[in-house]
């Protein structure tokens, strides 16, 4: 992929600070919040503002640039149509790094509007990260299914995070030790220009009432036809870009007239010509958090303004009685009849003394005040721009799973080592990555992953990291059009076969129809040779030809020999002596493990392309261990997993949190969340999990031709001194979490007794877990 960029269209750099703003919200498009602040900005900075992409066809990767008048230089990606996402994310990086590459030393400020710009950035090193979260993204129509776990990541990056509304701030001002809330504020003077307009405007034109903003799934459509409706002799002026929904669905009235975009310039004379600003918004998620700039700005103009229950609206327009606050059509006509016979003056004078208190540049002078004093404390020298490349360190881990962090914590914690962890996957925690989904409940990206060891020194080194909800697995089985407990004990041989046996009669029972296999090697003898034939076709090979592909007489053992048959009403999945999940969450915990001074982590990052690029002392690799050979012998066979995930408007779908489908359907199984993290909500998500043998490696395939094929690579790994193999896919076996930890913290024991420390940092995490780890 060749990268061309345009050195020649962009501003010479004249200062010694440079701020990078990353937003979803083109410059041309409407002006609002972040214009006023950027451009603000670049009166005492350099100032670069990144739009997303814009593709087309056949076109070689550049910036196009564009200088504004108040000096800010924007900057658009042009890319070619049809990329994948991946090469989407490098050529932006490759774009940004080279324009970075061309600038003279100096501090740098990143500012983020939206989260999805860290894929590209997240490598560059500044002197302060700024997170301006004007909007809550994640509820937008058409949002990543990333956006919640990159907020998150940019919220731990952030040296001073700022919310563009008061109901913004209260849902998130625990997230960070310096958040503040700056609501939208006002340029006064340039919309009151509207005033004396309006002064001179005809008094015999028909009512008008007027919006001007995004048309979008915030607005509420249904209301302004009703509106329109019930009042035909008023017009309805609907100013605005429509996005994101289809403009058929716009109501079509002789009184509603859309009238597109407006230049920031012209709307005091549109105002002028407005009896009334209205902001007919929906009630729904989108709406929730959002502070609208056009409230004071309708204010400025002179206008009354009426508005939905918007909560930053309410607060304090609607308290104030600056703002008429409606529920439906009819309130908004009869609220509009008493603004118009109402006292203009008596309005006008408790506006002006509100709006005396705002200001555009006085909102500016405020966070620039914040920002400098967050870049004090970070206490970094100006220096020439640089990336993760110019740095060393003692080591780098590849996979940022359970095998890789506890590895990294260990050896930061414990030894005081500098770590760079790298993933490629844009999150931490691996397959045990979890999310908050759109409503608002706990999931698992990856499928259900349930915490159970009888290790107690793998649980007490754990518990470091996160507090325990205590939760045992329960999972049924569709067979025979019943929902049965799985793994097999007595209440399932009773129901399925409408039986009242015991205990006792129950394991005679089974006996009889066990058929002896004198040398169990296949899962398929495992079973048989438990249970018999007929319930191995029941409730054993479909599921296990679905999870693996293969038939279970071509698996290895250790497949079935994993699930118990039991004799007595035991329902649970498990019988290990620690249960648990962690209170907060997966990811919640890795955080904590991972947030460490001397710990660094790449995501979206590929080891063999940083490979040379990084310097550091040793390697420790999680990943697939054939990959890192380059498949030398060929490709280890792997299983993988595709997920659909869904929400539903009912509050429970399932009585357990697991149902295994072994004999119908393609996929294995259904997860519902709310069992394993006890949340409580009127809806309910669930997963769908469908094996495949294309995607993401998963788990190992333990058949006997490639064990004898990894044993070649283990070979290799024997005689290479150069890096150490941890987890699951690196030493390719069916390991279970704990096992991963288990292995963890043994090799960390290995590394600790051979290689000297090179550091007399003491020990800032407990040590006496991991000496009692030598029974794991």
């Amino acid at each position: 992929m060749r990268i061309t960029f345009d050195h020649g269209a962009l501003k010479e750099a004249a200062s010694s600070e440079f701020l990078f703003c990353f937003s979803h919200l083109r410059w041309n498009f409407v002006y609002q919040r972040p214009q006023h602040l950027i451009s603000r900005a670049a009166r005492s900075r350099t100032v670069y503002f990144m739009e997303e992409p814009q593709f087309s066809e056949a076109i070689v990767p550049h910036l196009e640039t564009q200088t504004t008048p108040e000096g800010v230089t924007v900057l658009v990606p042009k890319l070619p149509l049809g990329a994948s996402d991946m090469d989407i994310i490098k050529m932006q990086r490759s774009l940004l790094d080279e324009l970075l590459a061309s600038l003279p030393s100096g501090r740098m400020i990143l500012w983020y509007y939206t989260p999805m710009a860290l894929p590209f950035s997240r490598h560059i090193s500044a002197d302060l990260c700024v997170y301006d979260n004007m909007d809550e993204l994640s509820a937008f129509r058409g949002a990543s299914s990333q956006m919640i776990e990159l907020e998150r990541e940019l919220f731990r990056r952030a040296g001073v995070v700022f919310t563009g509304g008061q109901s913004l701030y209260e849902s998130k001002r625990e997230r960070h030790a310096n958040i503040h809330c700056f609501p939208s504020s006002i340029d006064v003077s340039h919309f009151a220009r509207a005033r004396s307009c309006a002064d001179t405007r005809q008094s015999d034109l028909l009512t008008s009432l007027g919006f001007f903003g995004v048309i979008d799934e915030r607005m509420n459509l249904e209301l302004i036809a009703e509106a329109a409706d019930l009042r035909p002799q008023w017009q309805f002026m609907m100013v605005g870009p429509v996005v994101k929904i289809d403009p058929q669905s716009l109501p079509q009235r002789p009184n509603v007239h859309w009238l597109g975009e407006m230049n920031y310039a012209d709307l005091p004379e549109f105002l002028a010509g407005v009896d009334i600003g209205i902001m007919p918004f929906a009630l729904n998620e989108s709406t929730r958090f959002i502070s609208p700039t056009k409230t004071p700005e309708f204010l400025a103009a002179g206008l009354p303004v009426i508005s939905t229950r918007i909560n930053d609206v309410v607060r304090p327009y609607g308290e104030m009685g600056l703002v008429e606050i409606i529920e439906n059509a009819r309130e908004l006509v009869d609220r509009a009849e008493m603004l118009l016979t109402g006292q203009k003056e008596d309005r006008l004078q408790k506006v002006d003394a509100f709006l005396s208190t705002m200001s555009w540049d006085a909102t500016w002078r405020d966070m620039n005040a914040l920002m400098q004093q967050a870049m004090k404390r970070s206490v970094r020298p100006s220096r020439k721009l640089g990336i993760a490349r110019r740095a060393s360190f003692d080591w780098l881990i590849v996979g940022a799973g359970f095998a890789g962090s506890c590895l990294a914590e260990r050896l930061a914690s414990q030894r005081g080592d500098k770590v760079l962890l790298i993933d490629k996957r844009p999150h931490i925690a691996g397959n045990a990555y979890d999310r908050y989904d759109t409503a608002g409940l706990l999931i698992h990206q990856y499928g259900p992953h349930i915490f159970h060891t009888n290790s107690q020194q793998v649980f007490n080194y754990l518990s470091l990291f996160t507090q325990w909800r205590p939760y045992e697995h329960r999972v049924l089985a569709e067979v025979d059009k019943m929902l049965l407990p799985i793994p097999i004990n007595l209440d399932t041989i009773n129901r399925l076969y409408g039986l009242d046996l015991s205990s006792e009669e129950v394991e005679a029972w089974l006996q009889a129809r066990a058929e002896p296999v004198a040398n169990v090697r296949t899962s398929e003898d495992v079973v048989v040779n438990r249970v018999g034939r007929e319930l191995y076709e029941k409730f054993f090979r479909g599921y296990t030809r679905k999870q693996w592909g293969v038939d279970p007489s071509e698996l290895d053992k250790s497949v079935t020999a994993r699930v118990p048959t039991r004799t007595n009403r035991d329902d649970r999945y498990f019988e290990d002596k620690f249960q648990f999940m962690p209170a907060g969450g997966y990811t919640r915990m890795f955080e904590r493990m991972l947030d460490h001074p001397k710990i660094k982590i790449m995501l979206q990052t590929n080891f063999k392309e940083i490979e040379g690029k990084i310097r550091y002392r040793r390697l420790i690799y999680t990943g697939p261990i054939d990959e890192y050979y380059d498949f030398r012998f060929g490709r280890l066979p792997y299983r993988s997993l595709r997920f659909e995930h869904l929400t539903l408007d009912e509050e429970w779908h399932q009585p357990v949190a697991v149902i295994n489908y072994p004999m119908e359907h393609n996929f294995t199984r259904v997860t519902e969340y709310k069992h394993l993290t006890g949340q409580i909500s009127p809806r309910t998500s669930l997963t769908y999990e469908y094996p495949s043998d294309v995607g993401d490696p998963y788990y190992p395939v333990p058949r006997p031709e490639n064990a004898e094929l990894y044993k070649k690579y283990e070979a290799l790994a024997r005689a290479d001194t150069s890096v150490r193999f941890v987890g699951r896919l690196a030493t390719y076996r069916y390991y279970n979490m704990d096992q991963v930890v288990g292995q963890a913290l043994a090799t960390f024991r290995r590394i600790d007794a051979e290689i000297p420390r090179t550091s007399m940092q003491s020990r800032d995490r407990p040590t006496e877990i991991v000496s009692e780890l030598h029974a794991v």
